[in-house]
């Protein structure tokens, strides 16, 4: 257990589970306040029991739907009335669909959008004013397919894309009021939403599960799929005083899987 983020309000997004509640986690263990906002009040009160069992504060849960402009303004509500402040926002909730463009209809399209895109923009606007007083920080975790087009993988691609854009032109107000934005791109990451990817995938080609996971790797060239906690370490450093003179960066945590130029 550290001390690093003593006395610190974190809110996280999408964090029940998955990379979220390894970035929650990381925070609680380093003394943050942490405020999980998800959807599913089991999901939030086991993440919120596993973090207190290591001895870290105990996160308080908060839940709704963040898809929707309600949800974002309870979990903002929320934190306004019980802390007064918010240091870091992490946005990590999000969950898009792969699968067949041909077959994916509109209604997968703005689920992809609403929980992913709109509320990273909803919750960074109205978590602006205390991240500007608290000179904080906002990370956004977004992934490498903002960079690496896909056609089993258009409705994730496409948010990515957008959340990524948003991220860089939102770092350029936050060098204004002194709030450090910057975006984490995290590759294949062993997690349950890795492994329903990898069922929506295996479904649209026409494959097994097992085939498309170990063709994405061999694609990649990686000898290991990357961890929730490799994640967690790089949002804690760039919520860090360390890293104040990082700002609209988008670090890819992928193995060097990703082959681009950006």
């Amino acid at each position: 257990m550290g001390h690093r983020f003593e006395g610190k309000i974190v809110v996280v997004s999408g964090g029940s589970r998955g990379i979220g509640r390894a970035i929650a986690t990381a925070f609680a263990a380093e003394g943050a306040q942490t405020v999980l906002v998800a959807k599913s009040e089991a999901n939030l009160k086991a993440a919120a029991d596993a973090i207190a069992a290591i001895g870290a504060p105990r996160p308080q849960a908060c839940a709704v739907d963040l898809a929707q402009m309600e949800g974002c303004e309870h979990a903002f509500r929320l934190v306004t009335e019980k802390h007064g402040r918010c240091d870091v926002l992490v946005n990590s909730a999000g969950a898009t669909r792969a699968g067949a463009f041909l077959t994916q209809g509109d209604d997968a399209w703005q689920d992809g959008f609403a929980l992913k895109f709109y509320s990273c923009v909803r919750l960074s606007r109205l978590f602006w004013p205390l991240l500007k007083a608290a000179k904080g920080y906002i990370v956004n975790i977004v992934g490498v397919a903002a960079r690496v087009p896909d056609p089993e993988f258009l409705i994730g691609g496409s948010v990515n894309a957008a959340m990524h854009n948003f991220t860089k032109g939102l770092a350029g107000l936050g060098k204004r009021d002194g709030i450090n934005v910057n975006a984490i791109l995290p590759g294949l990451t062993e997690t349950e939403r890795v492994v329903q990817l990898f069922r929506q995938r295996a479904e649209s080609m026409g494959m097994t599960v097992d085939d498309v996971r170990a063709a994405m790797i061999a694609k990649d060239g990686l000898t290991r799929l990357c961890q929730p906690e490799d994640v967690a370490a790089l949002a804690l450093f760039l919520a860090s005083d360390e890293a104040r003179q990082i700002q609209g960066a988008a670090v890819a945590v992928d193995g060097g899987a990703t082959p681009a130029v950006y």
